[in-house]
């Protein structure tokens, strides 16, 4: 799986790790800074690893913050992300297989690494489920952003 990583300065002593716990998955992995603790501004992280979600040049993406609000808040203003914030497996699971969500954000001031290493592996082996109820609502979160989209634009429908 193609996995595009980044987090602000805050989340740089943890997103090593699950960097390197993702390369010996086998997975590969884009990382988009911070690549110190030098301050950075997550919104700028966050546009670098949706977007490459979003172009489909990565399957999944991982945003590590503070708190992982800030990170959730930024990926989630960006069309076509469904944006999680997860600090536990059943969340980590479940927010794919009934939301479709498509990045995984956690904070690294709340959880150490080996609650990040099963929140992240549960988040990359869940699927969609394709039942109906969960079809129906990921396609009212698609036309909620359209008809946003549209509003911005002053279009009418």
């Amino acid at each position: 799986m193609k996995i595009s990583i980044g987090g602000d300065h805050c989340g740089f002593p943890l997103k090593g790790p699950i960097i390197e716990m993702l390369k010996e998955w086998g997975h590969e992995v884009t990382d988009h800074g911070a690549f110190d603790t030098e301050p950075v501004d997550f919104p700028d992280v966050a546009h670098a690893v949706c977007g490459q979600v979003r172009r489909g040049e990565a399957d999944r993406g991982i945003m590590v913050c503070g708190t992982g609000v800030g990170a959730s808040i930024a990926a989630n203003k960006i069309p076509g992300i469904r944006a999680a914030l997860c600090h536990d497996v059943h969340c980590a699971h479940q927010c794919v297989e009934h939301d479709d969500t498509n990045v995984l954000c956690v904070g690294a001031w709340i959880i150490g690494i080996k609650t990040a290493e099963e929140v992240v592996r549960h988040f990359l082996d869940a699927r969609f489920d394709p039942d109906p109820a969960f079809v129906r609502r990921v396609a009212k979160l698609a036309e909620m952003e359209k008809q946003a989209a549209r509003e911005l634009l002053g279009l009418k429908d």
